[in-house]
Order: C-alpha cells, then sequence, then structure tokens
C-alpha cells in the first residue's frame, strides 16, 4: 500500500540506481609504433572524455578509437586492476569474439560489450590499461578524473580536451629519415 512517505531517506554517497553517472576519463598514448620525431613534437598525446555509466567499455573502445582517428578496427583489451600492462591480476573485459575463439583457456573476466562503466567499481583516481592492436600495441593509460552523479544532457560519450596530435595508425617508417 502506497502512502505519504514517514520519514526523509538520508542522502547517500552511493548513486541511485536509476540515476544516471558520468565518468570524465583522461586518454593518454603510453606505446605504440610513432616515429621519434612524433614523439618529440607531441610528448604528450591525450583525450579527455566524458561517458555515461549505464554505457558500455564498447562504446568508450569506439569513442577512443574515435578521438585518436583511427580508422582500421582491430582487437582490444581492457586491464582494470594489477600494477601495469599485462598485470595477470587484472580483470580483463575483451571482444567477445576474441574470448570465444583466440584463447584456449579463458583469461578475460568480461565482454566490452556487455560490461557498464558502473559495473566496474571505479573510483576517482583510478587508473587502467587499453590495448589496441594485438600486433602493433598501442597501450594507452585511463585515468578516472570525476565521477558526477548525473550525466550532462548532450550526446555521449564525449572529448572534452585533445592534447598533442593523434599519431598516424600506420607508421610510414621511411618518412622518418
Amino acid at each position: 500500500m502506497f502512502g505519504p512517505p514517514t520519514k526523509k531517506r538520508k542522502p547517500t554517497s552511493k548513486p541511485r540506481p536509476w540515476a544516471k553517472q558520468s565518468f570524465t576519463l583522461e586518454v593518454s598514448i603510453l606505446s605504440g609504433p610513432m616515429t621519434d620525431s612524433f614523439v618529440r613534437k607531441n610528448p604528450i598525446i591525450s583525450r579527455t572524455i566524458v561517458i555515461r555509466g549505464d554505457q558500455t567499455l564498447a562504446h568508450l573502445h569506439r569513442a577512443i578509437f574515435s578521438a585518436f582517428d583511427r580508422d582500421d578496427e582491430h582487437l582490444c583489451e581492457f586491464q582494470i586492476g594489477g600494477k601495469g600492462p599485462m598485470d595477470p591480476k587484472a580483470r580483463r573485459y575483451g571482444l567477445s569474439i576474441a574470448i570465444d575463439d583466440l584463447f584456449d583457456e579463458p583469461k578475460s573476466h568480461g565482454s566490452v560489450e556487455r560490461t557498464t562503466l558502473d559495473s566496474l567499481g571505479l573510483e576517482t583516481g583510478d587508473v587502467f590499461a587499453y590495448w589496441f592492436d594485438f600486433g602493433d600495441d598501442w597501450w594507452h593509460q585511463i585515468a578516472v578524473i570525476t565521477i558526477a552523479e548525473s550525466a550532462p544532457r548532450e550526446q555521449l560519450p564525449r572529448v572534452t580536451r585533445r592534447v598533442g596530435k593523434s599519431p598516424p595508425q600506420y607508421v610510414d617508417w621511411e618518412e622518418e629519415e
């Protein structure tokens, strides 16, 4: 039976399940196939992305892909926890095809298509890894800058800041000379 509330609820620091959190993430390229001259001209390459908590790691992957002006899809993986890239203690989230077909034993904790940012238990200050293109090994660090209890009204994910030029996805090593 519904009626008037008997007492007011206290505000909590945890988001309400119906609230749409938003995450501000700084995505920095740590390594990948870049020429020395490109690295000298762009010592820091990062993008700040705002994304809703109910969006998936696949949404984040596509936002990163677009933010760094890439045009050729490859496998990717997010590694959360641990002490750096390829730490066996990290929780790993990949594309369903990679989880199902490429590994002899399950090495992934979940699918990027089904895992939301809200479900990861991230906190402000957390840092995790993003690995794109398992052949060229583009490594990124993702830092959680802020977590807001509401999402902006505009379309998300969205890039809000760009530092450095986007490196070409494929390097012409002959241009380095």
